[in-house]
This record gives structure tokens, sequence and C-alpha cells, in this order.
């Protein structure tokens, strides 16, 4: 089955589900604890809805929070599911622990191609620091998090800071870093020719071709090496820690293994959490993770 099928069928059965430990499509009307919430807001300064953003404050109210840009899952085809961000499991979890949780819309592949997803992402870390009094943001420490497609965007940003290629014009504030301090990556893709691991990469009809606007061919190589987290390893990344099932049959664990892989190669920190009935989302948000990530960032954090 093509990523794209298995991707959809997921979509078409988490209409129907409500439970606290699925990740990515969870309903959106979700009960979460927290003492602010700033819904709606344009990073961009031009009215489209794929630019808004939503900002969660702790429940417990300080002067200033720490900073997580949580991006939702939804194989770059969704422009506004920043309703459907893992609001019950991640990000509750991460505002438990007193972290300020911004949760963005980015441009779908229908309506941009790559690089404009993180284009976008990355316009929304500057806006961070731009607006860090307004929110209360705490810009000494900013991380990234994200779910399936919301973990390679996440992964991206942390290996790619200083790449000008990728870095865009969105929203302006280009007087402010993009670069990130952490990042988390659940499940997500990180090498477009091994999504099928150690066999032949299957082409035809993917999200990643739906991603650079064309089908695969070798004189379009760079194209896909371009959109790989991994492409741009190198030792000042930031600390990353990355979840993985090792029953998720659309994107496979052996992503999450190797992302571990060549960061650590590189000599930067990271963390592999491997979970043995885990699936594309499901069993992944057990509390024990929860906590890995909470404690992994506030390590991250501590430095």
């Amino acid at each position: 089955m093509h990523k794209l099928s298995a991707f959809c069928s997921i979509l078409l059965c988490s209409a129907a589900l409500y439970a606290q430990d699925f990740g990515g499509w969870q309903m959106p009307e979700i009960k979460m604890e927290y003492s602010h919430k700033f819904a709606d807001i344009n990073y961009a300064g031009d009215g489209e809805v794929f630019h808004n953003l939503d900002v969660y404050l702790p429940k417990v109210e300080k002067d200033s929070y720490p900073v997580v840009v949580h991006i939702y899952g939804s194989a770059w085809f969704s422009n506004n599911s920043k309703g459907m961000a893992d609001l019950g499991t991640i990000v509750q979890a991460l505002l438990d622990a007193g972290y300020a949780v911004v949760t963005p819309n980015h441009r779908s592949s229908a309506d941009a191609k790559f690089p404009a997803q993180i284009n976008d992402i990355k316009a929304v870390i500057r806006w961070v620091r731009a607006n860090a009094a307004q929110y209360k943001f705490d810009t000494s420490f900013i991380a990234t998090s994200g779910f399936s497609s919301g973990g390679h965007l996440s992964s991206l940003t942390a290996t790619s800071g200083g790449v000008k290629e990728l870095e865009g014009n969105v929203g302006g504030n280009l007087e402010f870093s993009s670069s990130v301090n952490a990042a988390c990556d659940w499940s997500g893709p990180i090498d477009m020719f091994r999504m099928n691991c150690d066999e032949p990469r299957k082409w035809g009809n993917t999200p990643e071709e739906a991603l650079v606007g064309h089908d695969y061919a070798p004189e379009y190589e760079k194209d896909f090496k371009a959109i790989s987290p991994v492409s741009y390893i190198d030792a000042d990344d930031p600390p990353v820690i990355v979840f993985h099932g090792k029953v998720d049959n659309v994107v496979p664990f052996c992503q999450g293994v190797e992302l571990y892989d060549e960061l650590t190669k590189a000599g930067v920190e990271s963390e592999l959490h491997l979970v043995d009935e885990g699936g594309h989302g499901f069993n992944m948000y057990a509390k024990e993770n929860l906590d890995a990530m909470v404690s992994f960032l506030n390590k991250a954090r501590n430095k």
C-alpha cells in the first residue's frame, strides 16, 4: 500500500476516535487545562487561515514561560489543523510542565510547494521572539515538536538552523533568529529515500512527491534530499529526542532510528524511544513517553 493510501485510511478512521492516546488527529473539543488561550493569531500579517496560530499558557501563571512550538501531522496535506495538534496528550503534558505552547497552521502541499512549509515554521519561531513581551515568552529556550509530517518539520527546523535557502521571509521579523534550542520528533519522516527502510524506495503518488511538486526521477534527486532533515545534520544542531512506534505502517520506525544514528554520529545529543506496540500515533503517548519528552526538554533548557 502506498503511504498516501495508508495515511488516508488513518484520517478516515480518526474521525470516529476520541481517545486521548491517539496523536495527530484528535477531535478538536479536547478538554485542556491552561490559564490563557490566544486563538487565531496571524503570524504572517496576510490574513490567511494557513498562517494562523494559537498560544496556550500554563495553568500555573508565571512572569514568563519557555516555549514549545508543536506542529500537527497531516502528510503536509492540511493547512488548518492546529485545533487537532495532539492537544490532550503532547500539548497538555508540556503545559503541565510549565511550557507555553504555540500550535501553528502552515501551508499545505496543495497551497504551495516546499520550502513553503518550513518557511512558515521558521516564521513562527521568529514571531515568538518578536512578540515575547506580549505573550510572556521566555525566548532563552524555544523548542519544536511535531507528529508525523509535523515531526518532519520539527526535525528540519532543528537541523537546518542558518540554512538561508530554507529561511524565507514570511511575516518579516528577519532580525530575529529562527533557530531552536531543542526538538522532539514523533513518528516523523526524515529521509525520503529510505521510506521503505532497506528495500528500494517505492515512488509514485506519495505525499513527498506532492510536497516537492513532481514525481520522483533521478534528475530530481536533489529536490528530495532538500526536504530530508538528515541532509542538514551537523555538530551545531540542538538536542533532539525521537519517538517512533515499531509497528508504524505509515512512517516505518527505521526513520526514527536513522535520525538518531545520524545525530549521534555528528556528536549531537539525542535520545531514541521505540515503542514495541506503537503505530502511527496509536499507543505512543503513554505517560512514560510524555515524561521522557519533558525531562529531555528540561535537561536541554538547564544546559
